[in-house]
């Protein structure tokens, strides 16, 4: 039986490119890819450095579907003018382009904040999400179109179409383009970012993210909000994370026996401290004898701390008390706690009458 040669020549040759492709993406990854990766951490911005690693895996899977493509055209009965097998590659090279910038476009890729220190764009913690899924759904679209157009379908009778339906698509869906729009005014206003601590409609805590159509909040006891962007956007807003300070006010009652030089002394040592503390708000600082309660005199307290912090502003708060308490024990003070004296006095006239 002869062998004949001729017949398997084109399936090894197929199989040789494919394998050859392989190794050059050996060779790619290991030496090329490293050499550039060194090259991008050389130059004075991060910005080519999150290009490469966005179109990195793609790059990868690049060699595999160009080695594919040539090693199909070897094949018998399979030409270079065959339309089927172009249209996958193009297809193919098109989707690995798509995957690059979809990476690229990632809020967490990095690139935002390299256009930020570059060019001193202002990109505000809540637009990035934002732009980032906006550019995300326009690359999408954009790749759809164009593999659309590589196997001839006629996107522009598509468009038209959407035109002639575009009254019912607003009708039916009238809440979602309210939310959008509700989106785009929380983006332009900026009442609020990423991480600010607010509240919105009998809601109240940390802002986590905002999309198309709806903001999440996270309360302070650890339940996730979702809030429509078009509700939230139309009532007001309390953004306490950007006040910069927050307010201490109380009364601090000490006894009766407390002498008017122990009381001025008091008064004035706590003023002089706020005044020297370091994280107390210099601007507003009131300290004075303000009443004569029930079971106390009591002196009236009213700073901000400078902070929005609340981890912080407790214990600031608390570092106060403690330089209260000593002021206190200097001009031995104490605290007055709710007290009623009850004064006996005894009728003469009955002592008389029962021999006392």
């Amino acid at each position: 039986m002869n062998f004949n040669f001729e017949i398997i020549k084109p399936f090894l040759v197929s199989a040789g490119i494919f394998i050859l492709f392989i190794i050059l993406q050996k060779i790619f990854i290991k030496y090329i890819l490293r050499l550039l990766t060194k090259l991008t951490v050389k130059t004075s911005t991060d910005i080519d450095e999150k290009i490469l690693t966005s179109f990195e895996r793609p790059l990868r899977y690049l060699f595999i579907i160009l080695g594919l493509y040539l090693a199909i055209l070897q094949l018998p009965y399979i030409s270079a003018d065959n339309a089927t097998i172009s249209n996958l590659f193009r297809s193919a090279v098109i989707i690995l382009i798509t995957w690059g910038f979809y990476n690229l476009e990632d809020p967490h890729s990095g690139i935002f904040e390299g256009l930020n220190k570059k060019y001193s764009w202002q990109f505000d913690d809540i637009l990035i999400p934002f732009l980032s899924r906006i550019l995300r759904v326009i690359t999408i679209l954009l790749a759809v179109s164009i593999i659309a157009q590589e196997w001839d379908y006629k996107v522009d009778s598509f468009i038209a179409g959407l035109g002639l339906g575009g009254l019912a698509f607003a009708l039916a869906a009238q809440d979602t383009i309210a939310n959008i729009f509700g989106g785009i005014i929380i983006i332009v206003d900026r009442p609020f970012s990423i991480g600010d601590w607010i509240k919105a409609q009998d809601i109240e805590g940390t802002v986590e993210d905002i999309t198309f159509r709806s903001t999440r909040i996270r309360t302070f006891a650890q339940a996730l909000v979702t809030v429509p962007n078009s509700s939230l956007a139309n009532g007001p807003i309390t953004n306490w994370s950007r006040r910069g300070k927050r307010r201490i006010t109380f009364n601090l009652g000490v006894t009766y026996s407390t002498s008017k030089e122990q009381l001025k002394n008091c008064v004035t040592k706590i003023k002089l401290m706020l005044q020297e503390h370091p994280d107390v708000n210099k601007d507003t600082i009131f300290v004075t004898f303000d009443k004569y309660n029930d079971s106390s005199l009591d002196i009236f307290l009213y700073f901000f701390a400078d902070t929005a912090n609340w981890e912080k502003y407790l214990l600031i708060k608390e570092d106060i008390n403690y330089r209260i308490m000593e002021i206190l024990e200097e001009e031995d003070v104490s605290v007055a706690i709710p007290s009623t004296t009850v004064y006996l006095e005894k009728d003469t006239e009955q002592v008389k009458s029962l021999g006392m």
